[in-house]
């Protein structure tokens, strides 16, 4: 069994322990989730870590490979996405000074609702599965790269790592940027901030679509989805392999993007009646060239 999980490491008997360490701190976040958002009966506790989770986990690997370039700037980079989106949720009232409290994705509340999921029993394996161990398990996978990089250690940055952190830090601004359109928007339609002229279409409406969001849906998620597809190139530079294992984390992230896209858009249908037509003239992530 242990082959199995940890045969991809090559025998590397120091990134095999870091694997290891990474996968029980992994599971012990994910049963905490798990039992706190049972207790609490909120279930964005693996929200609020979806931001720290991959920082602890590049720290740890830098510690045992502090020597690496590459390392330290695949672990910068992380801290400064963690940095970004961690006070991103934290104004939206994601946290609060009671730990297992702060405002719960009303996502959570619309798949309650289903009849597939209704009843505590049947929503408690679609937390453990689902939100507490899949979500923690898919934030493990896309932090991966890294150790692909410490298996590789002793492999000289290239051309290719240099656009990669070039891009990622671009797609970081592109992510402010759009969020901070977005919590603008959002104060402003809850009556918390004077109405601009930026968005008098949006207001009117009842969802945003000026900004970035008139050349993309999602402006924000396409450009979180970038930074981990950008990430993955660090692992392919250091190791040659251009295609290996630790590709299925962002692929993983960019399929739940999807669906989750596709659900928050099923709902801005039912409440807005000029969302379809919003959804006609403008792609969801990735802009028109032409």
């Amino acid at each position: 069994m242990e082959n199995l999980l940890f045969g991809v490491f090559e025998g590397n008997g120091v990134v095999i322990h870091l694997a290891k360490i990474l996968m029980v701190t992994m599971l012990g976040t994910a049963l905490l989730c798990f039992a706190v958002s049972e207790i609490a009966r909120n279930y964005s506790q693996v929200d609020k870590l979806w931001s720290i989770m991959p920082v602890i986990y590049s720290i740890i690997v830098l510690y045992h490979y502090s020597y690496s370039p590459r390392i330290w700037i695949m672990t910068i980079l992380v801290a400064a996405w963690g940095l970004r989106l961690t006070l991103n949720f934290a104004r939206k009232g994601g946290y609060s000074l009671i730990p297992w409290r702060g405002d719960e994705d009303y996502r959570w509340a619309i798949m309650r609702s289903k009849p597939a999921l209704r009843g505590r029993l049947r929503f408690g394996i679609f937390n453990l599965l689902f939100i507490s161990l899949y979500q923690n398990i898919l934030i493990l996978l896309f932090t991966t790269p890294i150790l692909i990089a410490a298996l590789h250690s002793e492999s000289p940055l290239r051309a290719a790592d240099i656009i990669a952190a070039l891009l990622i830090a671009a797609a970081l601004i592109v992510e402010t940027v759009a969020d901070n359109q977005l919590f603008s928007f959002q104060q402003q339609k809850k009556g918390l901030a004077p109405h601009e002229k930026r968005f008098a279409v949006s207001l009117k409406n009842g969802f945003i679509s000026e900004g970035l969001f008139s050349k993309s849906r999602h402006p924000n998620f396409a450009a979180e989805q970038a930074v981990w597809i950008l990430f993955y190139i660090f692992g392919a530079s250091a190791s040659g392999e251009w295609l290996n294992w630790s590709i299925s984390g962002a692929v993983l992230l960019v399929l739940l993007f999807a669906g989750s896209s596709t659900l928050t858009e099923k709902i801005s249908c039912s409440r807005y009646p000029a969302y379809r037509e919003y959804q006609k003239r403008v792609p969801r992530f990735l802009p028109r060239l032409f």
